[in-house]
């Protein structure tokens, strides 16, 4: 099975909606923030490992504890992947913590200063 192959896509997918079903829903670890989204899974086409890669909407403490906290419980994660998910192996996952979400809003913000920046000059200089 390649890479991109269209199994390995749907694959992806199914692990992925999977994976956020049982963040939102099943853990009950204070540490995992509410605000806790499952951004992009890639499962290796052997199926034996996988990497999800997890947004935190909140400061560094909070994605740090988020972190710490589905790491303590990806044994209980995989098992639920395992029985809800039928693949021949139950991949071993590792999160890995995604800034695109905290990035654009930066950039947003930067966005909008410059053009509120740009108006003001402009009426200051009528």
């Amino acid at each position: 099975m390649r890479k991109n192959s269209i199994k390995n896509t749907r694959i992806n997918g199914e692990v992925l909606k999977e994976l956020a079903n049982i963040i939102r829903g099943e853990i009950k670890d204070p540490r995992i923030h509410p605000m806790t989204s499952v951004v992009a899974v890639e499962v290796a086409p052997d199926l034996k490992t996988c990497k999800a890669w997890i947004s935190v909407l909140g400061d560094e403490k909070a994605q740090a504890d988020t972190l710490a906290g589905l790491r303590s419980a990806e044994g209980y994660i995989r098992r639920e992947l395992a029985r809800t998910v039928n693949l021949r192996n139950t991949p071993e996952i590792r999160f890995v913590l995604d800034q695109s979400i905290e990035y654009g809003v930066n950039m947003s913000k930067k966005i909008d200063e410059l053009k509120r920046k740009e108006k003001d000059d402009a009426n200051a200089e009528s």
